[in-house]
């Protein structure tokens, strides 16, 4: 015969509820964003230095003999 008598299902059910019986505790949504200073926008037009890029380009070009 099988054991499948309302006594294994009782246990059954003590050690589930015993593992999965409780859920996590929720995260605030506070805790779950990250806030970060940025650049102003001028700021991020004085970083651009074209010249820069120039020096960059014409190293590239020198290296392949132009």
């Amino acid at each position: 015969m099988s054991d499948t008598g309302p006594d294994t299902h009782e246990q059954a059910a003590e050690v589930r509820k015993a593992r999965f019986g409780a859920l996590p505790e929720r995260v605030a949504f506070e805790d779950m964003v990250e806030e970060k200073a940025v650049l102003s926008a001028n700021q991020a037009v004085a970083a651009y230095d074209p010249d820069a890029l120039a020096v960059r380009f014409s190293c590239l070009a020198a290296d392949l003999g132009l």
